[in-house]
């Protein structure tokens, strides 16, 4: 049995270092810099600057959806449904985003016990047409609400822009405001889907991507439809017993053979692409196995003998993938990445700073050991800003 102290993973936060806003604009974030033991300072906007000339980045191009839905019932009571996940007509959130006329997702509740019956919300698209949307429970114990709507040639995607709410972390102890929508969302989000935003991308404008490309530093995106769950603290004093939270994964057969061809210096952007890259090795792993279904289970890579090559497993996706003739993978993962665990493609990461007792403090002491507590002492002492709309940090061991 793995045993791993949460006191050794927590630090003090003072509330005055979260970030409740973003800067304007993006890129000119702080960025602390760690390279072999060294710790340094700089704007994001000189991200280049940093990176090793054979870098390849990934992306998490996952589009954060208004994921609160607030229905007012005929007493004035308040219910807020919040999508969680997809149940029909698919569990594949991409799918599911495109139907028209109805849908069930797995929901969180506000204010369940007012729940009784259906619950109608309109909108006012034209003078003469009202679109309603109606919601109905239909699982109490799951927490399945189905989604019914009047206008067949809408979709649920187009839908909840008209009923929902941006989602903010409930650290920012604030409501969504306007421009919310617009700086909640990285410049690269396409694909609808996340309930949360990839937020070490939100740092990233187009000159920086630009900066990129004139340099000749490689990059390429994934989509991770980041859940409710990367806001879960930990709560159990071994870690190891958290229940971690199962995230949808997304790559395409022509991402993957990028990646075959540049498996030497990989920096994910974000934690949602490290999780995604090191879920998409153990994949290779269970088909070498013989185990074809996409779950990687919490502590999967850590019931392994033995390992095979990064370049072994990705070679294997590949040659699933062309033996069933499927351009694109989709997948389920709740890895869990603690310290101890050993990075099968990613080499550093580009992330912000996270909060204390949650599970992405662990994931960085994996990747830069005890010098997680060095760096973020630094932070702290050069007031660099926390969280979500919080400055940025460049980890390469």
């Amino acid at each position: 049995m793995i045993t791993l102290d949460l006191e050794k993973y927590t630090y003090y936060l003072p509330d005055e270092r979260i970030a409740r806003f973003p800067v304007e604009p993006r890129d000119i974030s702080k960025l602390l810099v760690y390279k072999a033991s060294e710790i340094g300072e700089d704007r994001f906007y000189n991200l280049i600057n940093h990176l090793p000339q054979a870098s390849f980045l990934i992306f998490n191009n996952t589009k954060v959806i208004p994921a609160r839905l607030f229905f007012q019932k005929a007493s004035g009571a308040i219910i807020e449904i919040f999508l969680l996940n997809p149940v029909e007509p698919s569990t594949i959130i991409s799918q599911v985003m495109e139907t028209t006329q109805s849908c069930t997702w797995a929901c969180m509740i506000g204010n369940k016990k007012r729940l009784k019956g259906k619950l109608t919300g309109t909108h006012t698209i034209h003078a003469a047409d009202d679109l309603e949307l109606v919601a109905e429970l239909t699982d109490s114990e799951k927490n399945y609400v189905r989604f019914t709507w009047n206008n067949p040639e809408l979709t649920f995607a187009e839908i909840v822009k008209y009923f929902g709410q941006i989602p903010l972390p409930p650290y920012l102890k604030r409501d969504t405001e306007e421009k919310d929508y617009q700086t909640y969302q990285t410049v690269y989000s396409k694909n609808d889907g996340a309930v949360a935003a990839p937020t070490a991308g939100l740092h990233f404008t187009e000159k920086v991507l630009f900066d990129l490309v004139d340099q000749d530093i490689d990059y390429d995106f994934i989509t991770l439809h980041v859940g409710a769950g990367t806001f879960q603290p930990i709560k159990v004093q071994n870690v190891v017993e958290h229940q971690m939270h199962s995230e949808q994964i997304v790559f395409d057969k022509t991402f993957i053979e990028r990646l075959a061809r540049k498996l030497n210096f990989v920096i994910p952007v974000g934690t949602t692409s490290m999780r995604s890259l090191e879920s998409l090795y153990w994949f290779g792993v269970k088909l070498l196995q013989g185990q074809e279904f996409f779950f990687i289970e919490k502590l999967f890579p850590y019931e392994q003998a033995e390992a095979v090559s990064a370049e072994a497993a990705i070679q294997a996706i590949l040659d699933y993938m062309e033996a069933k003739n499927i351009e694109q993978l989709i997948g389920e993962t709740e890895i869990f990445i603690f310290p101890g665990y050993q990075f099968r493609i990613c080499k550093g990461i580009i992330t912000n700073f996270h909060q204390p007792d949650s599970t992405l403090i662990l994931l960085v002491a994996a990747l830069v050991g005890e010098d997680w507590r060095k760096i973020y002492d630094f932070a702290l002492e050069n007031n660099f800003r926390f969280l979500s709309y919080g400055d940025s940090s460049l980890l390469i061991p």
